[in-house]
């Protein structure tokens, strides 16, 4: 088997991808409307406002194109946060060393100390 064959993806993935890829049109327009609610946000101090009946505008202009984008893709993480994940340490969590301190010697209360009766 050729080297290069390993660097290829399978037929069976690329049409998964496909698959999973948003319609581009749809992608377009929340992509649109995301970066028209961020440049909203930016000019217009009243976007950074709170609303009566909607709450906090920054929310709707921004988080939620943000999060519809998002969901487009199906929720994938980010491949820098993909990397780190799969980069961890497998096996058990390191404990800490405890340090043994010298137990304090404990006055003897049985010889009546300073200030009690005996």
């Amino acid at each position: 088997m050729p080297l290069s064959s390993s660097r290829r993806s399978r037929p069976s993935q690329s049409r998964a991808a496909l698959s999973e890829a948003p319609h581009p049109d749809v992608l377009r327009w929340v992509r649109q409307v995301a970066l028209a609610g961020v440049a909203l946000v930016l000019v217009w101090p009243a976007a950074r406002g709170h609303s009566e009946w909607l709450g906090w505008l920054p929310m709707w202009l921004v988080g939620m194109p943000l999060l519809a984008w998002w969901s487009l893709y199906r929720f994938r993480l980010p491949a820098a946060v993909r990397n780190r994940q799969a980069q961890r340490r497998r096996g058990p969590q390191a404990r800490r060393r405890v340090r043994v301190q010298p137990r304090r010697a404990r006055p003897d209360l049985r010889q009546g100390g300073a200030g009690q009766a005996v």
